[in-house]
């Protein structure tokens, strides 16, 4: 409905000055060429048409505009938004009248503001919509979507006068916030945030990650590491405890650094195989407020270890004959070797040795490959053979150790398919290495001490001091430098190169595999009053560190590996299967076929497609769990015959977390971006007051700018147009 129309201008003292001074010019002239006229009444009307010109020029430099106010025919709202996710649980809000009573939760603070009948003194000007929020996840309280919300209450009501958000502010799915703040304010619809929790964390420990892999393996040590988080004000001793479902029991005493967090693991030798959960708790400390969050589950699978090992060296040096000896004195694992022995007649031969080069199907049942001091020259490997273990390692997820020696073949490698695998770059100039009468000592790095492979101890401390004391190697590589995407874990403890550090121990990932480069053949001194204790520890952690994800799930022909290896909900899960023809041969095109039960009995199939075109074996697919618990999975492949029956267990990802501090700034970026405010108090007059005293929104408006109309653009351009036409009959030229 129109409530009044009128003309307007806009006018600035410049153009009125100018626009008279126009009119009264073009009026002197007017009245000069009418007197000096033959023809009076025709040349009278032609300037008279020259002032309305002027006049219309003069107008439009004012810019006249039509304007129409129009009355909504919907009033105002009014969003009152309050958050309903279970980080609204937790119990921060101190009662300041009562400081030592319980505190009570956000949900119980902001009740009372979530009632309608505190809002009707609004009713009579705007309308008051109470709603509460979430998230759009299948579990919608599982997560906190501000910018969802906001966007959602301003499509539903175009004229929003104003937004009360009430929340603590902890939003993890979604857009960021800003973004709706950004249109509320361009809408002029401002936004009161009513902070709902405590900014501080409250005194409490909680156990943040619990990392057990996915299998162990029956009799050998499990090192589980863990983390756990303190916001207590003070340092604290606890001690944890880990238990099996079996019954078994292990405690460990750590010390809770103040307002911190400590890192640490805890060793379990399983006992027998199958499926075991376990439990980490950490025991209720005087002052905690939440007991609750001490404690965190994760299920292994503990089975038997049967690992197949290849060694292929040239020389039978004394690494590779203790290292040879220990790993065939563990019965997890089948050693064999391959030994050139370039010079003589024939290859080395006896117990556990081949007489050539395995086949590709032979090739791809070995777990770990240990390249010793040969290369790419006569009676050693060849082409074909450097390009197999490339693709046993990209395409199968087997494990590939560069050990070299002293003979320099290694180098041969920088022009074979194993040069991208390789993760050091060596010197040219000095390829057999180098030599020194003072033992050379490894200095572990800080990804080094933190690393599974290097732990010679149950402790990080005591792995440390170990490694400081080992006897030391008397010669070593000539690496320059670790290349780019490589870990470097240890480095020489005093020789350098003009790039840092001589590079020791290199690790990397190369398709689906792993890779270690192990700078001296000197372990073996290792041995030297502890027998095999470090020297053998040290192998055996780096077979079954690279043989682990190769192991999770396997058959007859068929294997299943996938990353992450504990995977969460929500994140993308990545399957890799080989799939192995009957004799063995690894396939290149199949279908394969991943049947995912998830606990509620939904099923998803995934369709595994081929890796590539130089792919050996390899098919790849990906889902996304969004439920926790033990998912199922059927493993199919038509061309290879028998299916595979795994089970991969999803964690939960716990996007609301109770106890964790509301966030202020979040609150604050909103009111601020929106021209709102944040409303410390939360009582319920003080907020309706606050809204109360928003003015009534301006009516709508429309307007027509004359001055810029096609159609006062063309009435002017006719006036000029008769102007000159008039004076061409009228003789004027």
């Amino acid at each position: 409905m129109i409530t009044s129309s009128q003309l307007t201008f806009v006018t600035t003292p410049g153009t009125v000055a100018l626009s008279v001074i126009i009119v009264l010019i073009t009026a002197v002239l007017a009245w000069m060429g009418w007197k000096r006229a033959v023809k009076k009444r025709a040349m009278g009307w032609l300037e008279l048409l020259r002032v309305l010109i002027a006049i219309c020029i003069a107008v439009t430099l004012n810019q006249p505009e039509w304007r129409e106010t129009f009355k909504p025919d919907q009033r105002p709202a009014v969003a009152v938004l309050y958050d309903v996710s279970k980080s609204m649980n937790t119990r921060d809000v101190i009662n300041e009248s009562t400081p030592s009573s319980a505190p009570a939760s956000r949900a119980e603070t902001i009740a009372p503001l979530t009632s309608p009948v505190i809002w009707q003194p609004l009713s009579k000007r705007m309308d008051v919509v109470v709603e509460p929020f979430s998230s759009s996840l299948e579990s919608a309280t599982d997560g906190t979507d501000i910018d969802g919300a906001l966007s959602k209450v301003m499509d539903q009501h175009p004229r929003l006068r104003s937004v009360v958000l009430i929340s603590d502010g902890d939003w993890n799915t979604g857009k960021a916030p800003a973004q709706a703040a950004t249109q509320l304010r361009m809408r002029n619809a401002p936004v009161f945030a009513v902070p709902a929790g405590a900014e501080t964390r409250l005194p409490d420990v909680w156990v943040v990650s619990f990392d057990a892999p996915t299998f162990g393996v029956e009799g050998k040590p499990l090192r589980i590491p863990f983390v756990i988080e303190s916001s207590l004000p003070r340092e604290q001793s606890v001690t944890v405890e880990m238990t099996a479902s079996t019954g078994e029991s292990m405690t460990k005493d750590i010390v809770l650094p103040a307002m911190g967090k400590a890192q640490d693991s805890i060793v379990w030798r399983p006992a027998k195989t199958g499926d075991v959960k376990l439990t980490l708790k950490v025991p209720s400390i005087t002052g905690e407020r939440y007991p609750e969050n001490n404690s965190m589950e994760a299920p292994v699978s503990i089975r038997k270890e049967e690992l197949r090992v290849l060694i292929i060296e040239s020389f039978p040096r004394w690494e590779y004959r203790y290292m040879r000896n220990a790993m065939e004195r563990d019965p997890g694992v089948e050693v064999e070797c391959l030994l050139f022995h370039p010079g003589l007649d024939k290859m080395g031969g006896g117990r556990g040795y081949l007489d050539a080069f395995p086949k590709t199907e032979a090739l791809s049942k070995y777990d770990v490959v240990f390249l010793g001091d040969v290369g790419m020259e006569p009676q050693q490997l060849t082409q074909e053979q450097c390009e197999q273990l490339k693709h046993l390692v990209r395409d199968q997820a087997a494990g590939l150790v560069f050990l070299p020696g002293f003979n320099g073949h290694q180098g041969t490698f920088e022009k074979s398919p194993l040069a991208d695998l390789y993760p050091v770059v060596l010197d040219e100039a000095q390829p057999r290495g180098w030599g020194s009468a003072a033992p050379g000592r490894f200095a572990l790095t800080d990804a080094g001490q933190r690393s599974l492979l290097t732990k010679l101890e149950d402790s990080d401390d005591a792995s440390t001091r170990v490694w400081a004391t080992l006897p030391g190697f008397q010669w070593y590589a000539p690496a320059l430098r670790a290349k780019a995407g490589t870990e470097v874990l240890a480095t020489h403890s005093s020789e350098t190169t003009r790039f840092g550090r001589v590079p020791m121990i290199v690790s990397k990932t190369y398709g689906s595999g792993k890779i270690l480069f192990m700078g001296s053949d000197g372990a073996w001194r290792w041995r030297r009053g502890v027998e095999d204790k470090y020297h053998y520890r040290f192998w055996g952690q780096v077979v079954r560190w690279m043989a682990y994800q190769r192991n999770m799930s396997s058959g007859s022909s068929l294997r299943l590996f996938y990353s992450p290896d504990r995977p969460r909900t929500g994140d993308v899960l990545t399957l890799n299967a080989n799939a192995l023809s009957p004799s063995g041969e690894p396939l290149r095109d199949a279908v394969v076929i991943a049947q995912v039960a998830a606990p509620s009995g939904k099923t998803h199939s995934v369709r595994l497609l081929p890796g590539g075109e130089e792919s050996w074996g390899l098919f790849t697919g990906s889902f996304t769990p969004n439920e926790p618990g033990e998912h199922k999975v059927r493993l199919t492949c038509a061309e290879s015959g028998a299916p595979l029956d795994s089970v991969i267990s999803i964690q939960g990802s716990t996007r609301e977390k109770i106890g964790q501090p509301a966030r202020y700034d979040v609150l604050r970026e909103i009111a601020m971006l929106t021209r709102g405010k944040v409303m410390t108090s939360v009582q319920p007059d003080d907020l309706v007051k606050a809204v109360a005293a928003l003015p009534d929104p301006e009516l709508d408006e429309r307007r027509l700018l004359l001055w810029a109309h096609p159609a006062w653009a063309a009435f002017v351009l006719v006036l000029l147009g008769v102007f000159w036409v008039g004076r061409k009959i009228a003789g004027a030229f």
